[in-house]
């Protein structure tokens, strides 16, 4: 079954010059419990892609069903539904509130739910459980290091029971070793829990964690295959 499907997908931004194209007619299938790396150059499309199979912004043209559903034929409550339980949201900047604990960042989805304040807790609790920080969930997020602060953002995005995870440069803030410890902990998140997983990435070490390599330049489908099988960026 397909997660994601897009079908000729284009977006384009409106300047004072005139229309600027970014994505020009990209199509590919994800299915569910795969884990998919998206490389390519600065002002490739990436971040425009990944904003469009987040719920964040539409396409010009083109067609993207999420979960069989045609996105673009949905109303804002629903495509908010989807943003706040059907895919979990890992950035870069982490993007936690920090006077709130780490149990209180992690449960705050679970709010915009109305899940109740103990199941809230308690959820909480077993997620920040299985990404290692089960000793820290009343600390706050300034007095954590910057990896803790990421397996928080992680744990985040778990506790709504996600079917898709967009994980935006989730090593960009972090040094080499903690990195790779990251990208382990998403592996291993993947290969237990069976959610699908779409990464963004500049680095090709990160990317071999994933098994698949989606590869875009100039806003084109450039290359799409196994990771392993990647030769380099096409010149």
């Amino acid at each position: 079954m397909s997660v994601i499907q897009l079908d000729r997908l284009t977006k384009d931004y409106a300047t004072d010059a005139g229309s600027v194209p970014v994505l020009k007619g990209v199509s590919f299938s994800i299915s569910a419990g795969e884990f998919v790396a998206v490389m390519g150059p600065s002002g490739s499309g990436k971040s425009t892609l990944m904003n469009i199979l987040g719920c964040l912004d539409a396409p010009s043209s083109g067609s993207y069903r999420l979960n069989g559903a045609e996105v673009g034929s949905l109303p804002e409550t629903e495509l908010a539904r989807i943003r706040g339980e059907v895919i979990g949201f890992v950035f870069q900047g982490f993007n936690l509130l920090p006077r709130m604990s780490l149990l209180n960042n992690v449960a705050l989805p679970l709010v915009y739910q109305r899940v109740g304040k103990a199941d809230r807790a308690t959820r909480a609790a077993a997620v920040l459980g299985q990404v290692g920080l089960g000793q820290l969930i009343d600390s706050l997020p300034t007095r954590i290091s910057g990896g803790q602060q990421q397996r928080v953002a992680i744990a985040r995005a778990l506790v709504t029971r996600p079917r898709l995870i967009l994980a935006d440069e989730p090593t960009g803030n972090l040094d080499s070793h903690t990195g790779r410890e990251i990208m382990e902990l998403l592996q291993r998140i993947h290969r237990e829990q069976g959610v699908s997983i779409v990464l963004v990435t500049h680095d090709a070490n990160v990317a071999r964690y994933a098994e698949r390599l989606i590869y875009l330049k100039d806003g084109l489908l450039a290359y799409d295959g196994p990771v392993a099988d990647f030769p380099g960026a096409p010149t």
